[in-house]
């Protein structure tokens, strides 16, 4: 893990041309919280965006102290553009010195980005993911790690979206209510999907069931 001491937040972005001679997910043993574009354009139009910002900064204060690596996820687009304020991390929550920021212009975490590198480097198999958009971002990034091997928890109260149901989608609650059933029954061969309360995590035993 990152000490956090020493150097700034580690800022990635391309990936590496030695992607594909990095280890199974399968075979590593740590685990790390995963902090998705929980950023000032973002959050200010989620719903219930305070109270999954809270649960999220009391994450990242139980990984830290529990020696868990967290790594942030940034996205960039046209209408929040890098280095723009709608672009920056909430006030509220902050990387620390040494911790991983992966700058991403898709939708999962794992596209156009060196981000299995970092997770290889932090011999990381395990997600713990947070954040924002539940149907988007989060949902992409989710099933890019399952599909890459990784083992996933999804947080279920710490996970959010903006009311899109003028353009016929469900309301933000029945959209979160939905992600976090579904992916309490994915499964697939040689890893686990599982879905738990902020309450409930762990990060020292990371094979617990939900």
């Amino acid at each position: 893990m990152s000490t956090g001491t020493s150097a700034a937040p580690s800022t990635t972005t391309a990936q590496s041309p030695a992607a594909e001679a990095l280890p199974p997910a399968s075979a590593r043993e740590n685990t790390a919280l995963l902090v998705i574009d929980v950023q000032t354009g973002v959050m200010a139009a989620s719903w219930n965006s305070d109270e999954v910002v809270e649960r999220i900064s009391d994450l990242v204060e139980k990984a830290r102290a529990e020696g868990t690596e967290v790594i942030w996820v940034r996205h960039s687009a046209r209408e929040m553009p890098s280095g723009s304020p709608q672009w920056q991390i909430v006030d509220s929550l902050s990387p620390a010195v040494g911790e991983a920021i992966i700058e991403k212009t898709h939708g999962s975490a794992f596209e156009d980005t060196n981000f299995e590198d970092v997770l290889a480097s932090e011999d990381v198999g395990h997600l713990v993911v947070t954040g924002a958009q539940s149907d988007a971002c989060v949902r992409s990034t989710i099933h890019g790690g399952f599909a890459r091997g990784y083992d996933v928890t999804l947080v279920s109260d710490a996970h959010t979206t903006e009311d899109l149901s003028d353009w016929g989608a469900p309301p933000p609650e029945q959209v979160i209510s939905h992600t976090n059933l579904y992916w309490t029954f994915e499964s697939g061969p040689g890893r686990t999907a599982r879905v738990l309360e902020a309450a409930e995590v762990d990060f020292a035993a990371p094979d617990q069931d939900d």
